[in-house]
């Protein structure tokens, strides 16, 4: 289905480092793996083909996540499509040093396909749909038909499809998505994740009819080293 423009196009800027790709060995990254597999037993009696990675607030690292995520997805041999579904501060490009050119805002306003949009990464087995045109409008697409049939779209093309969105606390985005996937995951950062906000970001998500995974809790540091895992 991907269509790799990484030969046409010079990247926009230096791809950042995705612990998963550059250290598969290490402690965390084999957290991230068992974050996998307990995506794969929480699906027992259901397939899980799409999740929705969030947080309550700002840089407490679900966008690492969603990406380190799709990376060990790609690892185990299934063929994953990364969606930044965070219109109005989109990162995915960066990561994965893609242009942001044309992408999920292309396809929600009927311009172009998905299946001319979504990019090769360097990755094997991960696809990335970027967030594309930054809209005036991002909650209203995302609460679209269309964005319910590019979701429908893209899991019968993929194995796997993960969305990364804005914050909970932030706009409503989250929400507006959380029923239209199979299984929402909430990253906090210990220290730093508040937990009322927390408390009432979960609750916002259960209104919405969301099916929640669990929780991630990232930057959890151990006592014997200068590792960082997540779990």
């Amino acid at each position: 289905m991907a269509r790799s423009t990484r030969t046409k196009k010079k990247p926009v800027q230096k791809k950042r480092q995705l612990i998963a790709d550059v250290s598969k060995h290490s402690p965390i990254t084999e957290q991230y793996r068992t974050i996998r597999t307990n995506i794969d037993y929480s699906a027992i009696d259901s397939t899980l083909k799409s999740i929705l990675i969030t947080s309550a607030g700002p840089g407490e690292g679900k966008s690492t996540t969603a990406s380190n995520l799709a990376v060990v997805m790609g690892q185990n041999g299934q063929r994953v499509l990364l969606v930044d579904a965070d219109m109005r501060k989109p990162t995915a490009h960066y990561t994965f040093s893609l242009m942001n050119t044309h992408g999920l805002t292309n396809v929600l306003t009927r311009q172009q396909k998905l299946v001319d949009v979504v990019q090769e990464t360097e990755i094997e087995n991960v696809h990335l749909l970027t967030c594309g045109p930054i809209p005036p409008n991002p909650a209203e697409l995302l609460n679209s038909k269309m964005m319910e049939l590019v979701i429908k779209e893209a899991m019968d093309e993929f194995d796997m499809v993960i969305l990364d969105t804005p914050p909970v606390m932030a706009v409503a985005d989250a929400q507006i998505l959380s029923n239209k996937v199979d299984g929402t995951i909430i990253v906090t950062s210990s220290g730093k994740t508040d937990r009322d906000q927390l408390e009432k970001t979960k609750e916002n998500l259960e209104k919405a009819n969301a099916n929640l995974l669990g929780v991630v809790l990232n930057n959890k540091p151990i006592d014997q080293n200068t590792y960082y895992y997540y779990q």
